[in-house]
């Protein structure tokens, strides 16, 4: 697991840094475990266009992830480490004692043959799934629900996890990468560890084309607009907008509190990432 540079030949691959790919160890996917993914090109089910720039991109299947932590109480192998084109992290493809595959988020040094086991008797190893209540206080947890049985909601994504620091009447407080703490019911399950792939950071796409192959299109700043398009738009020659930074309808983009009052989640919060 790395990244590797380029010979620059091109203007494009001078500055690009890509993974090496050397965890992975298949390259098609298995095909009971996918399903077709419709781009929607940043449209609702109105056709009207609600994120912008988005478009275009590389044809992909979905890969059916098990976040639902469906195999309690059932050792497995890991088979195959492979790539997620719809996630930063790698996935890992376990055959369990039934015979069932299932893909799950590959944890930092999971390599094929080696056992995971899910549940409550699972040993304190990374990449074995148990409730809160058994780890550790100090551990690095992934993949953690939010509610018992509500399936794997946080720290997901390539290099991450979150930790857990202390036990408090049927609850744990959890660092999340973001810095908050807030309070998980020590029934919900998590994997022990961190999430592989941890050089996705240093990863440099080098050239425009790659964000186009991603599904990003090129989104033009408001002050280059016209009015009739955005607030910070128009004036003679450059103007730097004359206003705070908004959205093109008119709401502030930089300081405004959005979040609507969830008081069930935020009684859980101990403390803000801020």
């Amino acid at each position: 697991m790395g990244t590797r540079k380029y010979n620059p030949v091109t203007p494009g691959t001078r500055w690009a840094k890509i993974s090496d790919f050397s965890e992975i160890t298949k390259k098609r996917p298995e095909k009971s475990l996918t399903a077709p993914l419709k781009k929607s090109g940043g449209r609702n089910n109105k056709g009207r266009k609600t994120v912008g720039g988005r478009g275009g991109g590389h044809k992909r299947k979905y890969r059916l992830i098990d976040f639902k932590y469906s195999k309690k109480g059932q050792k497995g192998v890991i088979e195959a480490v492979e790539y997620d084109p719809n996630r930063s992290a790698r996935i890992a493809l376990v055959k369990y004692d039934d015979g069932e595959k299932v893909y799950n988020i590959a944890s930092d040094g999971a390599r094929a043959g080696t056992a995971v086991y899910c549940g409550e008797k699972a040993k304190i190893e990374a990449g074995n799934a148990m409730p809160l209540k058994r780890v550790p206080v100090g551990s690095e947890v992934f993949c953690i629900e939010l509610s018992p049985g509500s399936g794997a909601k946080i720290a997901r994504s390539a290099g991450i996890s979150a930790v857990v620091q202390a036990r408090d009447g049927g609850n744990v407080h959890l660092k999340m990468p973001s810095g908050e703490i807030r309070l998980v019911s020590e029934n919900c399950f998590a994997t022990l560890g961190k999430v592989g792939n941890s050089d996705h950071e240093n990863i440099s796409l080098g050239k425009a084309g790659k964000s186009r192959y991603l599904g990003r299109r090129p989104r033009s700043r408001g002050v280059a607009k016209n009015p009739v398009d955005h607030p910070m738009g128009g004036g003679e020659g450059k103007s730097s907008g004359g206003r705070h930074p908004c959205t093109p309808w008119g709401k502030i983009t930089k300081g405004l509190k959005t979040r609507k009052k969830k008081l069930a989640s935020d009684s859980k919060i101990i403390k803000r990432r801020k």
